[in-house]
């Protein structure tokens, strides 16, 4: 009688090297040299990795979200996701994780904390780490700013150390030399905004969808196998590897909160991915999420995003 093997599934693993605890702050209006007060506060866990982690548990993902954490503060994001139910392990660093201010009133205006000044020792940590966890089919997702103790390249140099480590699905949200460090090392999906695609090309005003779809063919060249360029509410665009080029239109609404919306289309890219394995619903399903995430106060569920992608059909 035959033995029935399992057949392997793919886990997730997401980096977030600059976590922080993210305070929320509504205020009427925000008067410059005069004491402000909130009408309401959140208190919650950020960083972009974070965020792909907690949107994939809410479809029903398994992944672990992997990074660094320090002090009092390192203390309450580990608190926070333990009682999320979120996979993680965290590397231990001195210091102390961010904080964030977030403050929402006529307009938004943030104020990021620095973060951990985090040691080329810290980095040989998560890499071997990485190397003992990694296999193949796996997808690592690395996303968001980095301390300033680090250089730009660490992202490209993480990938580099990676490299003998096959057929893992690398996706990189980053911007300027985070980003265009990795795509030599041919990273399977890269996610820039618009704003970003702008800065990497010299760009003075918003372009068409044409020249976004040149452009995104351009870091293809330079190695990027999937291109997908965030838009917000114009939707996104998408280039792939087999010589596809596709566009797709957010569905209309009031932007409630653009934190974490670039993380739910990651989130929702990989999800519908891993069920059809077609870039084009992957895309649409992707941009439902973002979309879906703009226009709730926090990450959204699972029911507001197949909502948000009835809408878009």
């Amino acid at each position: 009688m035959a033995v029935k093997t399992e057949t392997k599934r793919e886990m997730i693993y997401t980096v977030t090297f600059n976590p922080s605890l993210d305070l929320y702050m509504r205020v009427q209006n925000l008067n410059i040299n005069k004491v402000n007060r909130s009408t309401s506060d959140r208190l919650c866990v950020g960083g972009k990795g974070i965020n792909v982690s907690l949107a994939l548990k809410e479809l029903g993902n398994d992944s672990v979200a992997l990074g660094f954490e320090a002090g009092f503060t390192g203390d309450a994001i580990c608190r926070y996701l333990n009682e999320s139910g979120l996979k993680y392990d965290f590397i231990r660093a001195e210091g102390l994780s961010r904080i964030n201010v977030k403050v929402k009133g006529t307009a938004e205006t943030d104020i990021n904390g620095i973060g951990v000044d985090l040691t080329e020792a810290d980095v040989q940590k998560l890499e071997r780490k990485l190397k003992k966890l990694l296999k193949p089919g796996d997808w690592l997702v690395i996303c968001g700013s980095v301390p300033s103790s680090l250089p730009s390249t660490v992202y490209g140099d993480l990938m580099y150390s990676l490299r003998r480590v096959k057929d893992v699905k690398v996706v990189v949200d980053a911007f300027d030399g985070l980003l265009t460090s990795t795509l030599k090392y041919r990273p399977f999906l890269i996610k820039p905004n618009i704003f970003e695609l702008c800065d990497i090309f010299g760009l003075t005003s918003i372009p068409d969808t044409k020249k976004i779809t040149e452009c995104a063919r351009e870091l293809q060249k330079q190695g990027a196998r999937n291109v997908i360029v965030s838009m917000g509410g114009a939707g996104a665009v998408m280039v792939t590897e087999q010589d596809q080029s596709m566009y797709v239109r957010a569905a209309t609404g009031e932007l409630v909160n653009s934190v974490g919306a670039g993380d739910s289309m990651i989130a929702g890219f990989i999800h519908e991915y891993l069920e059809s394995a077609n870039c084009f619903s992957a895309l649409n399903f992707a941009t439902a999420a973002g979309t879906a995430c703009a226009f709730t106060a926090d990450l959204a569920t699972k029911a507001q995003i197949e909502y948000i992608e009835r809408l878009m059909l």
